[in-house]
C-alpha cells in the first residue's frame, strides 16, 4: 500500500501591517546615533537630534496685532485723545503719557502704560490731530502678550522632527542659526538581473530599460540620504559577492530583483553564505515579495523588480524603515477618505495600492494596474487602499494616499 504524504499547509501571507512593525522594530535596534551641526540653509529635510529649547520668550514684549492706536483704558472715558507719539515696528517706544494714546503699527512695541489697541478702521482723526475712538473697548484688545508663542525654557521642537520650510521657520524666529541633526543614512541602491540596461545604452534581445534605480536614488536623495549607487549586479556569485563585501560602510543595502530561491538569484545565495535572509511573502499587491537579513552585519531590503511594486513596497515599507533609523516617530503617511469613483467586484485576498488621483471629488483609477506599468504612477497623484476581502463601489469611501505625503 503506497503511503500518502500531505502537503505542507501554505504559510499565509503577512499583513501588512505586521511587516511594517516588523521592519520599525528592526530600525529601531539599528538606529543612527551619529549627528553632526549644520546650518539652517542646509537643515531641509533633515532629522533634529536633539529636542530644540527656546531661550526667550517670543513675543519678546507685548505688541500690537494691529495698525491703530494704544492707549490706557482707564485713561479712556469716550473723548478725542491727542496722539503723543507714532511707533513703528523695530522702534522703541517711550512711556505712554497719561490722557493720550500713540498711533502704533503692526509688531510694534506696546508702549509702558497702554493696555490696549484700537484698529485704525475704528477710529476718526479729526481736524486737530486728535483721535475720535469709535468703538467700545476692553483691556489686551489687538495686543499679543510676551511670551504668547512659547515661553524661554519651553521645547518648542522635539528629537526625531524632520525639518521643512516651516520647522526652519520657527527655529529662525527663535534665534537660531544652526541645528544639531541625526547624520544622513547611507544607503546602497543596487539592481539585479541580466536583462537589465541602463539608459542611454542600446538594448539586446531580451533586456529592458532599468527605471527602478533612477526611481530610488532620486526617492532616496528627497529624504536626505547620501546614496551609493551599486549598478546593475549580474547574474553571476562571484561578482555578486565582490559587489556586496565593497558596501560594508552603508546603513542600508536597498536591492530590486528576484531575491528568492531561484536557480538564478545569486543575491539571494550570495546573503544566505555569508549572512541571513528572511523572505516575507505580504499580504500586498503589487509586491507581495519582500526580502530583509542581513550581509556582514548591514541590512540588506529586497523590494520586488516590477516597477509599480518596487514604487509601493518602498513608500509604505522601506521608506518608513529609514526615517525610523533616524529617530522619526511618525513615520505613516496621511490618508483620508474620499468616495470611489469606481467599482471594484471582486474582493482579493491581498491589500490592493491602486495607483488613481481625485477628479471632482471622487478617485479614479488608472485603466492598467499592471505592476509593471510605471505609466499609471506618472498619471496618478497617489494611491487608492482597497483593503483584503472588500468590494467597494461608485460612493463608497477608500482611503487615499497622497504621493505628496510618500515621496517627501
Amino acid at each position: 500500500m503506497t503511503a500518502v504524504v500531505e502537503a505542507a499547509p501554505a504559510r499565509p501571507l503577512m499583513p501588512v501591517e505586521e511587516a511594517l512593525e516588523r521592519l520599525l522594530a528592526l530600525a529601531e535596534a539599528a538606529s543612527i546615533s551619529e549627528t553632526e551641526e549644520v546650518t539652517l540653509a542646509d537643515a531641509e529635510g533633515r532629522v533634529l537630534a536633539r529636542e530644540l529649547v527656546a531661550g526667550l520668550d517670543l513675543p519678546p514684549w507685548p505688541n500690537s496685532a494691529m495698525d491703530g492706536y494704544a492707549l490706557r483704558l482707564a485713561d479712556w472715558q469716550g473723548e478725542p485723545l491727542p496722539v503723543s507719539q507714532r511707533i513703528f515696528a523695530g522702534h522703541a517706544p517711550q512711556p505712554l503719557q497719561p490722557g493720550t494714546c500713540a498711533r502704533i503699527f503692526t509688531g510694534a512695541p506696546l508702549p509702558e502704560g497702554a493696555d490696549c489697541v484700537e484698529m485704525q478702521e475704528n477710529a476718526e482723526v479729526l481736524e486737530d490731530g486728535r483721535v475720535r475712538l469709535l468703538e467700545t473697548l476692553r483691556i489686551s484688545q489687538n495686543v499679543r502678550p510676551k511670551g504668547q508663542e512659547t515661553r524661554a525654557g519651553e521645547q518648542v521642537m522635539s528629537a526625531g522632527t524632520r525639518l521643512g520650510p516651516i520647522q526652519l521657520g520657527l527655529a529662525a524666529t527663535l534665534g537660531f542659526d544652526r541645528l544639531t541633526v541625526v547624520r544622513k543614512p547611507r544607503v546602497a541602491v543596487l539592481s539585479t538581473g541580466d536583462e537589465l540596461v541602463e539608459p542611454g545604452l542600446p538594448l539586446g534581445p531580451g533586456q529592458i530599460y532599468n527605471s527602478n534605480r533612477r526611481l530610488l536614488v532620486s526617492w532616496l536623495q528627497r529624504l536626505g540620504c547620501d546614496v551609493v549607487d551599486a549598478g546593475i549586479l549580474p547574474d553571476d556569485l562571484v561578482r555578486t559577492r565582490q559587489c556586496l563585501g565593497g558596501l560594508g560602510d552603508v546603513d542600508l543595502i536597498l536591492s530590486t530583483g528576484g531575491v528568492s530561491v531561484g536557480e538564478a538569484d545569486y543575491l539571494g545565495m550570495a546573503l544566505r553564505e555569508a549572512g541571513e535572509l528572511a523572505l516575507w511573502k505580504l499580504a500586498i499587491k503589487p509586491g507581495k515579495p519582500l526580502t530583509f537579513g542581513h550581509y556582514q552585519g548591514v541590512p540588506v531590503i529586497g523590494l520586488p523588480g516590477n516597477p509599480a511594486s518596487t514604487l509601493v513596497t518602498f513608500g509604505l515599507l522601506a521608506r518608513p524603515y529609514l526615517l525610523r533609523r533616524q529617530g522619526v516617530a511618525h513615520v505613516t503617511p496621511l490618508q483620508f477618505s474620499v468616495p470611489a469613483g469606481f467599482d471594484w467586484p471582486a474582493p482579493g485576498t491581498r491589500r490592493e495600492y491602486l495607483r488613481a488621483r481625485i477628479e471632482d471629488g471622487r478617485v479614479r483609477i488608472y485603466k492598467n494596474q499592471s505592476s509593471g506599468v510605471l505609466r499609471s504612477a506618472a498619471w496618478a497623484e497617489g494611491l487608492a487602499e482597497v483593503r483584503e476581502g472588500s468590494t467597494p463601489r461608485q460612493g463608497d469611501l477608500v482611503s487615499f494616499i497622497p504621493f505628496s505625503e510618500l515621496l517627501g
